[in-house]
């Protein structure tokens, strides 16, 4: 069974010998550019994805919309994907140890932020990778958890990924 990569998590792409790339830093956060109207009444967070060389030749990569899927919730609803303030990696040669990031901005309901689906299809030189999956969530942890279904108690997977998640996030952590 096919398991996806947790929030943070790197993934190598065998057939582009030292590329990699990440979903990381999946937190609540306001657009730069103010809140889209289509968003009224959702939860904007924010996630970043970011591409890393560590071969010895440069790649050209795009990450463009359509590249990133966000699912939220137990029923892997699409999040709302606010594209104008979102951050894209378009045609851009990362070079041996260089990164690149694009940073997403979404909404979604507030409930259905604790389980959050990242899918990412690079291209890489004009060539697809295969999709990739990162699952995380956000405010997981809240009081209100203890009083949560016995699926979502302490020896759950999403709870592993919670405090994983919450670790990461305290200052002082990578």
């Amino acid at each position: 069974m096919y398991e996806p990569n947790v929030v943070g998590d790197w993934q190598e792409y065998e057939e582009h010998a030292g590329l990699r790339v990440r979903v990381h830093r999946l937190e609540a956060a306001e657009p730069p550019r103010g809140r889209d109207d289509a968003a009224a009444g959702l939860t904007y967070f924010s996630v970043r994805v970011t591409v890393e060389n560590r071969g010895a030749r440069h790649y050209g990569i795009h990450l463009e919309d359509g590249q990133i899927d966000v699912r939220v919730g137990p029923d892997g609803e699409g999040a709302f994907i606010d594209w104008r303030n979102s951050q894209f990696i378009e045609g851009f040669d990362v070079y041996p140890l260089r990164r690149a990031t694009a940073v997403l901005y979404a909404a979604a309901p507030e409930a259905a932020l604790t389980h959050v689906d990242v899918q990412v299809q690079l291209r890489v030189d004009d060539e697809w990778t295969d999709r990739r999956l990162w699952a995380g969530g956000i405010g997981a942890l809240d009081p209100t958890a203890t009083a949560a279904p016995a699926g979502t108690g302490q020896n759950s997977l999403a709870h592993q990924v919670s405090v994983f998640l919450r670790d990461q996030a305290e200052p002082g952590s990578a």
